[in-house]
């Protein structure tokens, strides 16, 4: 009997995949666990096995398309075996993979209700086909859910200007719940709605990433209760000791360690000696970690990935420096793993090479604390003998979950971190 490969879920937020690359092509002997496919997740690029071995019959999703999960993706024929007279098509019952689970669950509710994809004998249309803004304006039927248009009556949701996720551009639950009321795009429960499109202007569809990201920080701000702190740094002796540092490692042909790598170390060193700041809110508790596992905030085409180093507090200048470099390369080619990118316990953001001086960063639920790191700028000083020279300063933003970490604990922490970058030889020992 013919084993189908599917579209699988690589993340925990995934709802649909994007075939990017076929690794084999029609014909090609296949094997248990080898790589056959390269699919992009709402939050990197990941290689995809196989559980079955033999002949890869026939391809049913081009490269580019995107599909949703559960979708028939191949046909994979062990030895010897014969092809049904129906190869060419993916079989009807392949899609649909939602319905079961629910009906596990105890629920009597039909697909349509659950909001799983219909059946389908083929698979879903690529992300291209036009937003379902775009198909009001030509007068087309928009494509969504029963359970997407109650829930777009509850909120007042004009569904004419939400952009569907779901198979062949339909509007489903998750695409409601994101979006702001009112409108589909930039509406408020005030009623508002967004500036209507003109000739000339251009409709972006929102990418899986970015309405992962869109979701968790709308529900950081309005669920996190936000507070701020911000402090000033002497960063001269860190730059100091930072060139001496890399013209020793550059005259041992050793890499050369950039201003990040050594906050990343203060960063982790002060949560050791403040630990309540390494913490998150748990309903009923607080969760203090043992370890820190450091996120670090990295810029792609897409949005932004949070990478983590993981038991940083073991970890050198010199680790945490090659770690990131080998995890930001990974984000940018969208080839990190699941495990990379989850656990984190606080994360820094910086943004000083983009010439920001100061700036307050949103929380990375369920995390307590984001640090805001700002550039250096040179500017006069008033030094210990009440003279104004030239100097250099560094501002340091803290965003905090004040259910878990009050002001007093994260002055603490901010004191702790400007000790350690104004004595950085701390950093090294």
């Amino acid at each position: 009997m013919p084993a189908y490969l599917k579209m699988p879920k690589l993340s925990d937020t995934m709802s649909e995949g994007t075939l990017v690359k076929w690794l084999k092509k029609e014909g090609d002997p296949v094997s248990i666990d080898e790589e056959i496919a390269e699919v992009e997740t709402d939050k990197a690029t990941m290689a995809m096995p196989t559980f079955d071995e033999g002949t890869l019959y026939k391809i049913y999703v081009q490269e580019g398309q995107t599909v949703a999960l559960g979708a028939t993706l191949a046909m994979i024929l062990a030895e010897g075996e014969e092809p049904p007279a129906d190869a060419d098509k993916p079989p009807a019952e392949a899609a649909p993979a939602e319905a079961p689970a629910v009906a596990k669950a105890g629920t009597n509710k039909t697909p349509e209700e659950t909001d799983a994809p219909a059946p389908q004998a083929v698979p879903a249309a690529p992300s291209k086909a036009p937003p379902a803004a775009t198909l009001a304006k030509s007068g087309g039927r928009i494509k969504a859910s029963p359970l997407a248009r109650k829930l777009a009556e509850e909120r007042g949701v004009d569904l004419r200007r939400v952009t569907g996720s779901g198979p062949g551009g339909r509007i489903v639950k998750e695409d409601v719940e994101t979006a702001p009321t009112g409108g589909g795009t930039g509406g408020s429960s005030l009623g508002l709605l967004p500036t209507p499109a003109n000739p000339g202007d251009q409709v972006l569809p929102l990418s899986g990433m970015r309405k992962v990201i869109a979701a968790r920080l709308l529900e950081s701000k309005t669920t996190i209760p936000h507070f701020y702190l911000n402090i000033e740094v002497d960063p001269e002796p860190l730059m100091t000791l930072r060139a001496q540092v890399n013209a020793a490692s550059a005259a041992n042909d050793g890499p050369k360690y950039t201003v990040n790598d050594f906050i990343m170390r203060a960063t982790v060193l002060a949560a050791v000696a403040v630990p309540a700041v390494n913490a998150s809110f748990q309903g009923d508790s607080i969760l203090q970690y043992g370890e820190v596992h450091l996120s670090v905030a990295v810029a792609i085409a897409d949005g932004l990935v949070t990478p983590v180093i993981r038991s940083a507090q073991s970890k050198s200048i010199k680790d945490l420096a090659t770690e990131i470099k080998d995890l930001a390369g990974k984000a940018r080619d969208k080839k990190l793993t699941p495990a990379e990118m989850q656990g984190g316990t606080l994360t820094i953001s910086n943004l000083g090479a983009y010439g920001i001086s100061n700036f307050d960063a949103i929380i990375n639920p369920p995390q307590a604390i984001i640090l805001s790191i700002g550039g250096i700028t040179k500017q006069a000083v008033v030094n210990e003998f009440n003279q104004v020279v030239p100097g250099q300063r560094m501002w340091i933003g803290m965003s905090c979950d004040h259910r878990v970490v009050d002001g007093a604990v994260g002055a603490q922490y901010l004191a702790e971190f400007r000790r350690l970058l104004e004595n950085p030889v701390l950093l090294v020992c």
